[in-house]
């Protein structure tokens, strides 16, 4: 049997902000076939997502402008989600908002189904944010659980039914995707409710702590840098903090914070033409050449470097 890897990684190259779902398929599932630049939905099977993707390196950390929602079956899949790191199991359904920072860096054989729409598809059938309507797609929910089989096989139905839509001609095809996706949404709000608050309800007190310190980094990481203010904003102290995420999640405060940030600074220098100075500005270092040094300590390499490396 293959070993797997270990956490924690951070991915060293192709962090990237995909900006439309046809660059997606062309870059990181390496898909040759023509898509519609403007498309604002792609349904389909993991199998069929994933059979180009490199098996080398993976997904590598992107930001989309659009939401994915996925359904694993069966096969060996990692994730990276925010500050989120995990092996999936089977039946899990994963749940990544627009904007999410998301990699995996080992696929194996994996089955399912998954979809990736834009916010502004589905827009006309709600009566407010998505985030409030569907609360799974707030930044501070839980966006992994495992579903039983009788959910599974419920939600999966669900995922044909749209993928079968958008194989097919129609003249009314938009406004019955966009129904279908909703009917999605509405079952994934359905199951994801009682398994959310059974997580919520058997979680330790230290799972509970660092899950909130986790949100709060995703949040602040860009103008917080200090763990005494993450400390201090759980009103707890900075080295109580310290021994519950390591003994959590094998990793320190520090480590959590800079991982975080070096993910958003390997999206700026790849993603954007701005110099190294206003990528440093913008991550609120005091200069260039304490933003050097940070990514120097990171990743062994210069900014200019790591740039031309992504």
């Amino acid at each position: 049997m293959k070993v797997l890897p270990t956490f924690p990684f951070v991915p060293k190259k192709d962090i990237l902000l995909i900006k439309d779902l046809a660059a997606f398929e062309k870059i990181v599932n390496r898909d040759p076939r023509p898509y519609d630049i403007n498309m604002l939905v792609m349904p389909g099977t993991l199998e069929d997502k994933h059979k180009n993707v490199d098996p080398g390196t993976g997904i590598p950390a992107v930001r989309r402008v659009f939401n994915l929602i996925y359904l694993l079956k069966s096969g060996e899949h990692d994730v990276q989600l925010g500050a989120e790191e995990r092996w999936l199991k089977p039946n899990d359904l994963v749940i990544v908002p627009e904007n999410t920072v998301y990699a995996s860096r080992y696929i194996h054989q994996c089955t399912g189904y998954c979809i990736h729409f834009a916010t502004e598809f589905i827009q006309p059938l709600l009566q407010g944010p998505l985030a409030a309507e569907f609360p799974y797609f707030d930044l501070e929910a839980e966006h992994i659980i495992n579903v039983t089989e009788k959910e599974s096989a419920l939600l999966a139905q669900s995922f044909q039914d749209i993928i079968g839509e958008y194989e097919r001609f129609s003249h009314e095809k938009d406004h019955v995707l966009r129904n279908l996706i909703h009917i999605l949404l509405l079952r994934v709000r359905e199951i994801h409710r009682p398994h959310a608050k059974k997580l919520k309800e058997t979680a330790t007190r230290a799972m509970d702590l660092t899950n909130r310190f986790k949100h709060l980094v995703e949040k602040n990481f860009i103008e917080q840098r200090q763990v005494s203010w993450y400390a201090g904003k759980l009103n707890i102290t900075p080295k109580h903090l310290g021994d519950v995420v390591k003994e959590t999640i094998g990793r320190t405060p520090r480590q959590v914070i800079a991982d975080v940030l070096l993910l958003e600074a390997k999206v700026l220098l790849r993603s954007t033409d701005n110099s190294i100075s206003q990528v440093a500005q913008q991550l609120h270092f005091d200069d260039q050449a304490h933003f050097a040094h940070f990514i120097k300590q990171r990743s062994g390499l210069s900014p200019t470097e790591l740039r031309s490396k992504l």
